[in-house]
């Protein structure tokens, strides 16, 4: 199962929306969803500050400021399909 990581922030209104959208793809497509709240890591800060929110899969960033959901949704299934 692919892991997906959501970095971003408290009182991000783009982040809210990308995790929403990938809460609504988790439901057709599982996997596990993590958030990383780059406020608590200064190295965070430094790589994502002007770019959140930021999304990879299984490592590999895909996103960035927008998560796009059928693009989400191909991509997942390309990792399911290895």
């Amino acid at each position: 199962m692919s892991t997906v990581v959501l970095y971003g922030r408290d009182g991000c209104c783009l982040c809210d929306d990308a995790r929403k959208v990938l809460m609504r793809v988790q439901r057709r497509h599982p996997f596990v969803l993590e958030e990383r709240d780059i406020d608590d890591d200064e190295a965070l800060q430094r790589v994502y500050l002007e770019r959140i929110p930021v999304v990879t899969i299984d490592g590999v960033e895909v996103f960035e400021l927008f998560v796009e959901e059928a693009e989400l949704e191909r991509r997942l299934d390309i990792v399911g399909a290895r």
